[in-house]
């Protein structure tokens, strides 16, 4: 399985907070990182979102680019805890490839987890990317991590 986790991009300040929207900046680094999204995920990829309007937002830039659906699921909202992301995306029993648009500081914990084996807090930049592997490697899991890139380096 491969994970890509995807930082919402930048988004406007408010309450409530499930309604921000990006800001024009914001937008320009959804597009930007879904095209470089696009060009490199396989055709059977899926994408998966926070209910959000900011995470909305960021998804639907790589919807657009990819002619993909979007899903969204409550274990990725803002609050989400590191065990309910992995278990709704299935990380360990998981095929294929998920692009998981969500929130800080979740983002970071599940990754830390996954690469370091232990849950703290790792800053995620607004827009950025982390796309993380799973194989087998002697019977054990084993995540490798593939690319880390911020929209400005799209």
């Amino acid at each position: 399985m491969d994970l890509v986790l995807w930082r919402h991009a930048e988004a406007e300040s408010g309450e409530p907070d499930e309604g921000r929207k990006l800001t024009p900046k914001g937008e320009k680094q959804a597009k930007r990182v879904a095209e470089w999204l696009h060009n490199r995920l396989p055709d059977t990829a899926r994408i998966l979102s926070s209910p959000a309007k900011r995470a909305q937002q960021t998804a639907q830039a790589l919807a657009e680019a990819s002619h993909r659906k979007i899903k969204t699921l409550d274990a990725l909202a803002p609050a989400a805890a590191v065990g309910e992301i992995l278990d709704a995306v299935g990380w360990t029993a998981g095929k294929g490839t998920l692009v998981v648009v969500g929130h800080q500081p979740a983002l970071g914990r599940v990754a830390s987890r996954l690469l370091a084996g232990e849950e703290r807090d790792w800053p995620i930049k607004k827009g950025a990317v982390i796309w993380i592997s799973h194989r087998e490697s002697n019977g054990d899991a084993e995540p490798i991590l593939r690319a880390a890139i911020g929209p400005e380096l799209t």
